[in-house]
């Protein structure tokens, strides 16, 4: 799932995003929305942490939800395909 894709759906994800870095405010999900840069900078400020440490955590957060969402969706796939919705 490519960054784009995380911003479009950025209500649906943020659940996840605070659920990652917990000390992210809902002030700071809402004014983030969904944009990348801003995600890693407030990560930077909440944690106190290296901009290329938070890239890494933003990084590696993408990859999960590409993975959920991959599963998700061959389950789908499957349910669809055997009438198992």
């Amino acid at each position: 799932m490519n960054w784009d894709q995380v911003e479009g759906k950025w209500k649906q994800f943020s659940g996840n995003v605070k659920e990652q870095w917990g000390k992210l405010t809902d002030d700071d999900i809402t004014a983030i929305k969904g944009k990348r840069d801003q995600l890693v900078g407030r990560i930077q400020e909440r944690y106190g942490i290296a901009k290329d440490e938070a890239e890494r955590q933003v990084e590696a957060f993408s990859h999960k939800l590409n993975d959920a969402t991959s599963r998700e969706a061959a389950r789908g796939d499957k349910a669809f395909r055997t009438g198992k919705a």
